[in-house]
């Protein structure tokens, strides 16, 4: 089991453990809970309980004062956790400790930190469709540049992954790339920009370069972003999210702003509103629609992702959060009538983006038209591990 120690630092799942760390010291001086200890180990199971809880939050207490002044904190809290995995000494008296455990576990793999900030905007979050974005509305916006120009869009995910689309990185070797996060032009200074180099490209090992299936990738950036106001990830759409036809989305990007029209000084980040369409109605002015793909366009036209938009997020809002649908795709020209983009589906993809992701995951969002945005934190094992625990839990009611 891989756990990545330093989401502690702004984590609320971490302080969220001190504090049921600290109900369980309380439990263990209630008298059925007593009781349960002496069944199992005998009186002296019930102090030796308490004094372990007690050591540990005091552990957890010192540690997360060195966390959150800086990082050093960071292995300390990781050989500590490193002993409880490997020392079941310490937690075997008494079942009870072992739910204390079990749901660190929970929270630090399910938790991961970036469903606590995913999709969130702080600085403003007006919308105005075709226009020039306000600074800070889309905080997850990346620029993929190619020998110093600007090539696709991006989305950042997670603090050192962002999401684009096979076709932008074919045949392109990483040390060519770079991304730069918090931009809002293309020329002039950015000053709540961060800029990073491409470590690596994962694109999808089925993308087909004639039907545009499967067109997603992942790269990997040299080092992490630091979250701001102007930088944060963008939830994704998980499995079994509901996207009917006229759900309103949002597109972003640097763009020309029309075939073959590019977007003038100082090349402002340009948002754009537009309807979901149907994939059989899509399937109408293209032949090879799949599952992996779902389609925005307006029936009038003039509203449309284009030329160097590409890997850009199409992103609607769900409650609080804004949610990743797609990633920009394909097109028959910019903007006509009946005639709409082709995006990659983001939901189709969690298994896949899970599996190559290194470091914290990103927040997956069981996307709905209701209102309601569930975040996805548990995997199988994980929920499996839940299983001991109920039970337990009945035994001590």
């Amino acid at each position: 089991m891989r756990v990545d120690f330093h989401v502690f630092k702004y984590s609320t799942s971490f302080l969220s453990f001190i504090h049921l760390s600290i109900v369980f010291i309380a439990l263990c001086e209630r008298r059925r809970v007593k009781l349960y200890c002496q069944r199992l180990s005998g009186t002296q199971g019930v102090y030796t309980c308490c004094f372990q809880l007690q050591v540990l939050t005091k552990i957890i207490y010192f540690l997360i004062g060195r966390v959150c002044a800086d990082t050093k904190g960071v292995p300390a809290l990781k050989h500590t956790l490193d002993f409880l995995v490997f020392c079941p000494l310490f937690i075997r008296n008494m079942e009870f400790c072992r739910l204390c455990f079990v749901l660190l576990a929970v929270l630090v793999i399910g938790g991961a930190g970036q469903p606590d900030v995913c999709g969130t905007v702080m600085v403003n979050s007006r919308i105005v469709g075709g226009e020039t974005a306000p600074e800070g509305a889309w905080p997850w916006q990346a620029s993929l540049h190619r020998n110093n120009f600007h090539i696709c869009g991006a989305s950042l995910i997670n603090n050192q992954w962002v999401l684009c689309a096979a076709h932008c990185l074919q045949r392109t070797p990483p040390s060519s790339l770079r991304i730069f996060l918090g931009r809002q032009t293309q020329e002039g200074t950015n000053v709540n920009e961060q800029a990073r180099d491409v470590a690596e490209i994962i694109n999808h090992e089925e993308y087909n370069e004639i039907t545009n299936d499967n067109d997603i990738a992942l790269m990997r950036l040299s080092s992490p972003v630091e979250f701001t106001n102007f930088i944060r990830p963008v939830c994704l759409a998980a499995p079994g999210s509901v996207v009917p036809a006229g759900t309103e989305t949002w597109v972003t990007g640097w763009g020309t702003i029309g075939s073959d029209d590019p977007l003038p000084s100082p090349q402002a980040l340009q948002e754009v509103t537009v309807p979901v369409v149907s994939n059989s109605k899509c399937s109408e002015s293209y032949s090879l629609i799949t599952s992996n793909m779902i389609c925005a366009g307006t029936e009038n036209g003039g509203r449309d992702s284009c030329q160097g938009d590409s890997g850009g997020p199409l992103v609607s809002k769900n409650a609080t959060r804004w949610v990743q649908l797609g990633v920009v795709s394909f097109g028959r020209g910019c903007a006509l009538p009946d005639i709409p983009g082709v995006y990659a589906r983001v939901s189709q993809y969690q298994t896949w983006i899970r599996d190559r992701i290194t470091g914290d995951q990103p927040g997956f969002v069981n996307f709905t038209t209701s209102g309601g945005a569930t975040l996805v934190f548990l995997s199988a094992p994980f929920l499996l591990t839940l299983l001991p625990t109920i039970f337990t839990s009945l035994v001590l009611m």
